[in-house]
């Protein structure tokens, strides 16, 4: 088994635990800069976390393989709906190898805010993404604020809470 397929298969197991309610979802608080980089979005366009300082920003590792992450993406469009006006955004990471299961979830499950594609993992590793799906709030100075491993439901209602939380701070 190549390095990629055991990747693989770890992220669909944790997955599964997560999602049986065999091992459970965590949310943390932590702290220090957020790693920068920059990814391509879906028309190709380079994204980069540094040009989105002075907003709270959310950042969501997922893929399509990924049955909580597929859950989550409806909930995560209607937070980004409500508080974008309010300086908050939300970047869609997806850590597939290829694009093309994600353009087809996206045609079934459309979203408005940014997808963008780590398909070699650059992006998961430098954020030590551990279990799908992975979400990172960052706050307006491009602080880590909030870590949430794997998701259960009823985690729209923390983010929610914490991007309020985060919004209303002023840097």
């Amino acid at each position: 088994m190549q390095n990629w397929q055991r990747r693989i298969l770890l992220f669909v197991l944790g997955g599964m635990l997560v999602a049986s309610g065999m091992a459970g979802a965590s949310s943390t608080e932590v702290s220090g800069p957020a790693p920068d980089f920059t990814l391509v979005d879906r028309s190709g366009q380079p994204v980069s976390l540094s040009e989105l300082k002075g907003q709270v920003v959310l950042i969501n590792f997922w893929a399509t393989w990924c049955g909580p992450c597929r859950k989550e993406m409806p909930l995560l469009e209607q937070l980004y709906s409500r508080y974008e006006a309010l300086g908050f955004t939300l970047l869609g990471v997806n850590v597939e190898e290829g694009d093309v299961n994600a353009e087809a979830f996206l045609a079934e499950t459309p979203v408005s805010f940014p997808i963008l594609f780590d398909p070699e993992n650059r992006v998961s590793k430098l954020y030590d993404v551990s279990a799908m799906p992975s979400t990172v709030l960052v706050d307006r100075q491009g602080n880590m604020r909030f870590l949430h491993h794997g998701y259960q439901d009823g985690y729209e209602n923390i983010y929610q809470d914490q991007i309020r939380q985060l919004v209303r701070e002023r840097g």
